[in-house]
């Protein structure tokens, strides 16, 4: 039978003491490659093509505002020369490309960009979202009884605008996060201010 000695006991002790210490490092190693990574994953979440909802949301907000925009100065001046609905609506539509398109253009030509490649990446970022934008919105104010004929000082001229462009909000914004996904769109737009 074999008595361990006190020396063997300390020896034994120590050396289990600096295994434990050395796996412990270990872990904080891995602890630290494993921030490493994170971190490393933290900065490819803001590559190209890598789409969130938020950044979608306001690629669809900025197409929204020209919109709207140009939606009521056209329902404005199709009411104000007694137009009919038809006139008044393709008016509407047309303003709210071109604002739509103009607020795009302007911030890109902003980041020192030539008008003529900022004018193509604006039909390139805007087009699809402004035609679903509107396809929603008129699809909205034609479909809701009596919406066509408001004037703009009834409550339900504002009523179903607001309606309106809140569903074309809604369903705009995930095809601008499709797009954006795919390095289209507003991810074109991103491209000139970084």
């Amino acid at each position: 039978m074999h008595h361990v000695t006190r020396d063997e006991q300390h020896e034994q002790q120590g050396r289990h003491g600096h295994q434990g210490h050395d796996s412990r490092r270990a872990d904080h190693t891995g602890h630290a490659g494993h921030t490493d990574r994170s971190a490393h994953a933290g900065h490819t979440a803001h590559a190209p093509g890598k789409a969130d909802w938020p950044m979608a949301a306001r690629a669809t907000l900025h197409c929204l505002t020209g919109c709207a925009v140009g939606e009521i100065l056209g329902m404005v001046i199709g009411t104000a020369l007694s137009w009919g609905n038809t006139e008044t609506m393709v008016l509407a539509i047309i303003l709210a490309f071109a604002f739509g398109y103009t607020l795009t253009l302007r911030s890109i030509l902003k980041a020192g960009v030539d008008f003529r490649t900022a004018f193509r990446v604006a039909l390139a970022a805007d087009t699809l979202s402004i035609a679903v934008m509107e396809l929603i919105d008129n699809g909205v104010i034609v479909l809701w009884p009596g919406a066509m004929d408001a004037q703009l000082a009834d409550a339900l001229f504002w009523g179903a605008l607001t309606l309106s462009l809140t569903v074309a909000f809604a369903v705009t914004t995930p095809v601008n996060k499709w797009m954006i996904g795919r390095g289209k769109g507003h991810a074109v737009v991103h491209r000139y201010h970084h």
